[in-house]
C-alpha cells in the first residue's frame, strides 16, 4: 500500500505540487483529510454512491485536484482507513497543520458527506462530533458548520 501511495504522489499529485510549491507534508495532509471523509461514509455501515461523490467533490474543492486525482486520493484513503487502527493518525495531522478555519472547513465537508445520501444517521453524527473534538473544533463551531451545510442544502450555495 505504501508503494501505491508513493506512486500516486510521485505521479499525478507531485507534478502538481511542484507547480504549486506543496511538499510531502501537504500530501500526507490531503490523504489524512480524505481518510476522515472516507470514515464518515462508513459510519452508518452503508456506503452510498452519493457519499462517495461528495467525498470526491470535497477533496477536489479543498485541494484543487482534478476529478481523476480526487478519485485516486479517495481510493488510497480507503486503503489507509482499512489498515488504520484509529482516527488519531489522521486527526493528529489535521490538528497540527490546519488553521482553525481550515479545520472548520473539514467539519463542513464531513457534514456534506453525511447529508449526501439525504439522511443523517446517529452514528454519522457521532463520528463528526468525535472528529471535531479530536481536531479541536469547538462545539459551537461544530453546530454552526452543520447549520451552514443544512442551510446550503435547503437554499442552495
Amino acid at each position: 500500500m505504501i508503494k501505491a501511495i508513493n506512486q500516486f504522489f510521485n505521479g499525478q499529485i507531485k507534478q502538481q505540487a511542484m507547480k504549486g510549491g506543496k511538499d510531502e507534508s501537504e500530501h500526507a495532509l490531503q490523504l489524512a483529510t480524505a481518510a476522515l471523509l472516507i470514515e464518515i461514509t462508513r459510519a452508518d455501515y452503508h456506503v452510498e454512491d452519493t457519499e462517495r461523490l461528495a467525498v470526491d467533490l470535497a477533496i477536489t474543492g479543498m485541494f484543487d485536484l482534478s476529478e481523476q486525482e480526487a478519485r485516486e486520493l479517495s481510493r488510497l484513503a480507503e486503503l489507509e482507513v482499512r489498515e488504520s487502527a484509529s482516527l488519531f493518525e489522521f486527526t493528529s495531522l489535521v490538528d497540527r497543520h490546519f488553521t482553525l478555519e481550515q479545520k472548520i472547513q473539514v467539519v463542513e465537508m464531513l457534514w456534506r458527506v453525511v447529508f449526501a445520501d439525504g439522511s443523517k444517521d446517529k452514528y454519522e453524527e457521532y463520528m463528526v462530533r468525535k472528529i471535531a473534538d479530536l481536531i479541536h473544533v469547538s462545539h459551537r463551531d461544530f453546530i454552526k458548520a452543520r447549520h451552514r451545510v443544512e442551510d446550503e442544502l435547503v437554499n442552495g450555495p
